[in-house]
């Protein structure tokens, strides 16, 4: 019950900061997305009037690249298509601009160009007849989202540099923590006699040289001193005062600072593992970061094989006897442009991350390639150099839906 009610209340706690800093961020940004309806034309466009003069300007995409329509009017009658001039410019993020030039097409004027995702953007338009220009410009923004670098630090908003990387392909392999041989020490009289003290209890740690036991020699009835060979926890104690002393071992004292990771190689993947491969070791959260040391036979009549990972342990977090999984890396590959996978959302059809310029936001649709699980090959979307959103992008992407953000141009 005591479980259940923790998780119940980490959900709950989850929930009520997802929801606050939903709000914060719509608070942050509603001027971004908040534009009024703009008028329509009678060809569904955003209607554009100086007077008695008007342009309908629509981007089209119905089984087509996306791409400008426009028609001019005058006292609301539609123009003929060469009594008129048209240019479209627009001014994106980082700077990126992009000018439409427009020529008779049919019933309308089409721009020359793909209007590239995302259709996001402030616009000006220019228009000419019969002797006079006309000029209008209005903001058009699809998956952008406007925050304080203070606000972005207060929600968590975490970056990274889209960049050049390596791609690590990896085997799964299961097994078990074993203590380290070298660091297991068992300790016995070096003549047998009578045990007159031992002052190491079960548990206690003892350093090497620490006076351990104090025996009676049979032969010489002289009392010597056995030392710890190595430091350590007194794991087993065998003995007590009053007790004979012979062969068998008096103490063991186990060093847990490294261990193993003894790993199962099955024989379907026996050929791509080789020692000096690096490994990450997982269990329950922990992960640490080794490489294959040796491959050791199976015991017995098995026909696996075992990879041995050494694991550097000075907190004593991996214990003997604990199941974990490796994650071998049996190929790197280099691309030119790779993400972490923990930026990638979704938004309408695509896959997206969101780029930061200054204290906007927006997304950023991606061409991804091969991925090893972490990180993802970037095919085409975002260059080398911009900083996308990689901790907490899902709260941009809850603003956005929560605010409405819609596809119309």
């Amino acid at each position: 019950m005591k479980t259940f009610t923790n998780k119940l209340i980490r959900s709950l706690l989850f929930i009520a900061t997802t929801v606050l800093c939903s709000s914060l961020l719509h608070a942050a940004d509603e001027h971004a997305e908040g534009e009024p309806d703009a008028p329509e034309g009678p060809h569904g466009g955003r209607l554009l009037t100086d007077g008695d003069f008007a342009i309908e300007l629509a981007i089209f995409e119905d089984g087509v690249e996306p791409e400008y329509h426009a028609w001019a009017y005058l006292d609301e009658e539609e123009l003929d298509l060469g009594a008129w001039q048209l240019t479209v410019n627009l001014s994106r993020l980082k700077g990126v601009t992009n000018e439409f030039l427009f020529l008779p097409a049919g019933d309308f004027q089409r721009g020359q160009g793909v209007v590239e995702e995302p259709h996001s953007f402030d616009v000006t338009v220019n228009a000419r007849h019969a002797g006079k220009s006309y000029s209008w410009s209005y903001p058009s923004y699809e998956g952008r989202v406007q925050l304080a670098a203070a606000l972005a630090a207060e929600l968590h908003v975490e970056t990274s540099v889209a960049a050049p990387g390596i791609l690590h392909q990896t085997i799964l392999l299961y097994g078990k923590t074993t203590p380290d041989p070298q660091g297991v020490s068992h300790v016995t009289a070096r003549f047998p006699g009578l045990i007159r003290s031992i002052s190491a209890d079960l548990g206690q740690r003892v350093q090497a040289g620490d006076k351990l036991v104090v025996v009676e020699a049979n032969n010489s009835l002289q009392s010597y001193t056995i030392t710890a060979p190595i430091s350590g926890l007194v794991i087993q104690r065998h003995a007590n005062p009053g007790e004979f002393a012979g062969d068998q071992p008096l103490l063991t004292i186990a060093d847990y600072s490294r261990v193993w990771a003894d790993l199962d190689v099955f024989p379907g993947d026996a050929r791509t593992i080789a020692p000096g491969q690096p490994v990450t070791i997982r269990m329950s959260g922990l992960s640490v970061d080794s490489s294959i040391l040796y491959l050791n036979p199976g015991a017995g009549d098995s026909p696996n094989v075992v990879a041995r990972v050494p694991l550097d342990n000075p907190a004593g977090q991996w214990t003997p006897g604990l199941l974990v999984e490796g994650d071998v890396v049996t190929a790197e590959v280099p691309v030119n442009l790779l993400i972490d996978n923990r930026a990638i959302q979704t938004f309408r059809d695509w896959q997206v991350v969101f780029i930061k310029d200054g204290d906007n936001y927006e997304i950023r649709p991606l061409t991804l390639g091969r991925t090893d699980g972490r990180f993802t090959e970037v095919l085409a979307g975002i260059d080398a150099g911009d900083d996308y959103v990689v901790i907490n992008s899902y709260l941009l992407k809850a603003d956005i839906e929560k605010s409405g953000a819609s596809h119309d141009h």
